[in-house]
Protein backbone atom coordinates (compact mmCIF):
# COMPACT_ATOMS: atom_id res chain seq x y z
CA UNK A 1 0.00 0.00 0.00
CA UNK A 2 1.47 3.36 -1.07
CA UNK A 3 1.03 6.71 0.43
CA UNK A 4 0.84 10.33 -1.04
CA UNK A 5 4.62 12.09 0.05
CA UNK A 6 5.96 15.32 -0.29
CA UNK A 7 8.72 15.74 -2.40
CA UNK A 8 10.57 18.93 -2.37
CA UNK A 9 13.99 19.38 -4.75
CA UNK A 10 16.08 22.29 -3.65
CA UNK A 11 18.71 23.37 -6.39
CA UNK A 12 21.43 25.81 -6.23
CA UNK A 13 20.71 27.30 -10.20
CA UNK A 14 17.65 28.52 -12.15
CA UNK A 15 19.09 26.96 -15.37
CA UNK A 16 19.17 23.51 -13.36
CA UNK A 17 15.80 24.36 -12.23
CA UNK A 18 14.55 25.12 -15.41
CA UNK A 19 16.44 21.77 -16.91
CA UNK A 20 14.46 19.57 -14.32
CA UNK A 21 10.72 21.79 -14.54
CA UNK A 22 11.23 20.00 -18.36
CA UNK A 23 12.19 16.79 -17.77
CA UNK A 24 9.25 16.68 -15.24
CA UNK A 25 7.22 17.78 -18.12
CA UNK A 26 8.59 15.39 -20.64
CA UNK A 27 7.79 12.47 -18.18
CA UNK A 28 4.32 13.37 -17.84
CA UNK A 29 5.15 13.88 -13.91
CA UNK A 30 3.15 17.02 -12.03
CA UNK A 31 4.88 19.84 -10.39
CA UNK A 32 2.76 21.22 -7.12
CA UNK A 33 4.98 24.50 -6.71
CA UNK A 34 7.75 25.71 -7.73
CA UNK A 35 9.41 28.39 -4.82
CA UNK A 36 12.36 30.72 -6.06
CA UNK A 37 14.45 34.01 -4.64
CA UNK A 38 13.62 36.11 -7.66
CA UNK A 39 11.19 36.22 -10.84
CA UNK A 40 12.73 33.23 -12.93
CA UNK A 41 12.47 33.83 -17.11
CA UNK A 42 10.06 31.25 -18.20
CA UNK A 43 8.80 29.00 -15.55
CA UNK A 44 4.92 30.34 -16.07
CA UNK A 45 5.42 29.09 -19.31
CA UNK A 46 7.01 26.05 -18.70
CA UNK A 47 4.84 25.14 -15.52
CA UNK A 48 1.65 25.92 -17.68
CA UNK A 49 0.22 28.36 -15.52
CA UNK A 50 -2.75 30.79 -16.91
CA UNK A 51 -2.17 34.34 -17.26
CA UNK A 52 -2.78 36.37 -14.23
CA UNK A 53 -6.21 38.41 -14.21
CA UNK A 54 -4.67 41.09 -11.76
CA UNK A 55 -4.20 43.97 -14.46
CA UNK A 56 -8.04 43.18 -15.81
CA UNK A 57 -8.90 43.91 -11.69
CA UNK A 58 -6.63 47.00 -11.69
CA UNK A 59 -8.21 48.36 -14.82
CA UNK A 60 -12.04 47.87 -12.95
CA UNK A 61 -10.33 49.93 -9.98
CA UNK A 62 -9.44 52.06 -12.37
CA UNK A 63 -12.74 52.76 -13.23
CA UNK A 64 -13.90 52.72 -9.59
CA UNK A 65 -11.42 55.81 -8.71
CA UNK A 66 -12.60 57.82 -11.67
CA UNK A 67 -15.68 57.10 -10.52
CA UNK A 68 -15.40 58.23 -7.51
CA UNK A 69 -13.48 61.45 -8.61
CA UNK A 70 -16.31 62.17 -10.52
CA UNK A 71 -18.82 62.01 -8.02
CA UNK A 72 -16.23 63.81 -5.64
CA UNK A 73 -15.72 67.09 -8.14
CA UNK A 74 -19.30 67.29 -8.86
CA UNK A 75 -20.09 67.01 -5.33
CA UNK A 76 -17.64 69.51 -3.88
CA UNK A 77 -17.64 71.61 -7.08
CA UNK A 78 -21.32 71.73 -8.22
CA UNK A 79 -24.00 70.51 -5.77
CA UNK A 80 -22.61 70.78 -2.13
CA UNK A 81 -20.79 74.41 -2.37
CA UNK A 82 -20.91 75.99 -5.85
CA UNK A 83 -17.79 79.20 -6.10
CA UNK A 84 -16.86 80.78 -8.59
CA UNK A 85 -13.12 80.30 -8.98
CA UNK A 86 -11.07 81.87 -11.00
CA UNK A 87 -13.61 83.08 -13.56
CA UNK A 88 -15.32 79.28 -13.62
CA UNK A 89 -18.44 79.37 -12.90
CA UNK A 90 -20.07 76.57 -11.37
CA UNK A 91 -22.49 76.03 -14.53
CA UNK A 92 -22.52 71.69 -14.67
CA UNK A 93 -19.65 69.33 -13.89
CA UNK A 94 -19.45 68.60 -17.55
CA UNK A 95 -18.58 72.03 -18.34
CA UNK A 96 -15.58 72.24 -16.28
CA UNK A 97 -14.54 68.90 -16.51
CA UNK A 98 -11.10 70.15 -17.85
CA UNK A 99 -10.54 71.20 -14.60
CA UNK A 100 -10.89 68.29 -12.37
CA UNK A 101 -8.97 66.02 -14.75
CA UNK A 102 -6.00 65.92 -12.19
CA UNK A 103 -8.17 65.25 -9.21
CA UNK A 104 -9.94 62.42 -11.06
CA UNK A 105 -6.20 60.86 -12.15
CA UNK A 106 -4.96 60.81 -8.93
CA UNK A 107 -7.90 58.68 -7.49
CA UNK A 108 -7.28 56.39 -10.40
CA UNK A 109 -3.73 55.63 -9.78
CA UNK A 110 -4.49 55.95 -5.95
CA UNK A 111 -7.55 53.16 -6.13
CA UNK A 112 -6.04 50.78 -8.90
CA UNK A 113 -2.51 50.75 -6.86
CA UNK A 114 -4.10 50.34 -2.92
CA UNK A 115 -6.76 48.19 -4.15
CA UNK A 116 -4.41 46.00 -6.41
CA UNK A 117 -1.92 45.25 -3.87
CA UNK A 118 -4.38 44.10 -1.48
CA UNK A 119 -6.05 41.79 -3.79
CA UNK A 120 -2.50 40.31 -4.54
CA UNK A 121 -2.09 40.42 -0.64
CA UNK A 122 -5.51 38.55 -0.41
CA UNK A 123 -5.20 36.44 -3.30
CA UNK A 124 -1.68 34.92 -2.02
CA UNK A 125 -2.63 34.51 1.51
CA UNK A 126 -0.12 37.15 2.38
CA UNK A 127 -2.25 38.78 4.62
CA UNK A 128 -1.24 39.47 8.42
CA UNK A 129 -1.16 37.00 10.44
CA UNK A 130 -1.54 33.81 7.27
CA UNK A 131 0.34 30.44 8.24
CA UNK A 132 4.02 30.59 6.03
CA UNK A 133 3.25 28.63 3.01
CA UNK A 134 7.31 28.38 2.11
CA UNK A 135 8.66 25.02 3.11
CA UNK A 136 12.36 26.09 2.88
CA UNK A 137 13.36 29.76 4.10
CA UNK A 138 16.20 29.29 1.48
CA UNK A 139 13.83 30.16 -0.96
CA UNK A 140 14.04 32.91 0.05
CA UNK A 141 17.94 33.66 -0.02
CA UNK A 142 19.48 31.67 -2.62
CA UNK A 143 17.67 27.99 -3.43
CA UNK A 144 15.31 26.67 -5.78
CA UNK A 145 12.84 24.47 -4.84
CA UNK A 146 10.04 21.92 -6.43
CA UNK A 147 7.45 20.69 -4.51
CA UNK A 148 5.91 17.67 -6.05
CA UNK A 149 2.51 15.80 -4.04
CA UNK A 150 2.64 12.48 -5.17
CA UNK A 151 3.41 8.27 -4.24
CA UNK A 152 5.92 7.67 -7.16
CA UNK A 153 8.63 8.96 -5.08
CA UNK A 154 11.56 6.61 -7.00
CA UNK A 155 10.68 7.97 -10.14
CA UNK A 156 10.54 12.03 -8.92
CA UNK A 157 13.95 11.20 -6.81
CA UNK A 158 15.65 9.20 -10.41
CA UNK A 159 14.64 12.78 -12.04
CA UNK A 160 15.63 15.08 -9.57
CA UNK A 161 19.45 13.02 -9.43
CA UNK A 162 19.39 12.80 -13.29
CA UNK A 163 18.46 16.94 -13.49
CA UNK A 164 21.21 18.20 -10.58
CA UNK A 165 19.37 18.78 -7.43
CA UNK A 166 21.47 19.38 -4.40
CA UNK A 167 19.20 18.18 -1.66
CA UNK A 168 15.97 15.66 -1.72
CA UNK A 169 13.48 15.65 1.10
CA UNK A 170 10.27 13.63 1.19
CA UNK A 171 7.92 14.09 3.98
CA UNK A 172 4.07 12.60 4.46
CA UNK A 173 1.98 14.98 2.73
Amino acid sequence: MSTTKRIYGIYADDDDLMHAVKMCNENGIKIHEVYTPFPVHGLDKALGLRKTRLSDAAFIYAVYGVLVGSLLTWYTMNHDWPMNIGGKPAFTWAENMPAFVVPMFELMVFCAAHMMSLTFLVRNKMYPMAPPQNPDPRTTDDKFLMEFVSEDVDTIKQILIDTGVEEITVKEA
